[in-house]
């Protein structure tokens, strides 16, 4: 339960204040531990950002192939993966993976997150084929470019409405670049 605890007070920790909260002292202010306790359950920072992605990730990655599990034709499919992974931007599991994924990580950690975003390339590589395209990986690799950058523009809390943002996203996933 401790642990749990540990890793919501990280999420919260990372998605109010970037990988600079996520400190020891703060957990243990979080949880009502001492700091020395804290250090029973992670021996550092990047053992606490890669817990929080071996149990957030797969989360995340069910809940956007069960959107992509739902539609029916290959560009539904590209639709789904798309704005299931925009919509999800808000959640405090997504801001934690991005604010992971922005900070000095130790290599172990890095490889997890580069593992993790290969299986979500991987749900797409297929309807991609269906849809024609002759580098459907490349393709895969190419439209996640499109998503994480929407999310940086969402997490930045850029000028646009994030609607318009995974509505212009999607017209380029869709249509490419001619709207």
């Amino acid at each position: 339960m401790q642990r749990g605890a540990l890793l919501d007070a990280a999420r919260s920790l990372l998605s109010e204040g970037g990988t600079e909260a996520l400190t020891f002292p703060a957990l243990a202010e979080r949880t009502g531990l001492a700091r020395s306790s804290v250090y029973e359950y992670f021996r550092s920072r990047a053992a606490v950002v890669e817990e929080l992605c071996a149990v957030d990730f797969p989360v995340w990655a069910a809940e956007i192939e069960a959107a992509m599990e739902r539609a029916d034709e290959p560009e539904a499919k590209v639709e789904a993966y798309v704005r299931s992974q925009l919509d999800l931007v808000g959640d405090r599991r997504h801001r934690a993976v991005v604010a992971i994924s922005a900070s000095e990580l130790d290599p172990g950690a890095r490889e997890k997150i580069r593992a993790a975003h290969g299986g979500l390339i991987a749900m797409i590589v297929e309807a991609l084929a269906a849809l024609g395209q002759q580098e459907p990986r490349l393709a895969a690799m190419l439209l996640q470019g499109v998503v994480d950058a929407a999310v940086r523009r969402i997490e930045l809390g850029a000028a646009e409405d994030p609607e318009v943002i995974t509505e212009t996203a999607l017209a380029i996933a869709l249509r490419g670049v001619r709207g």
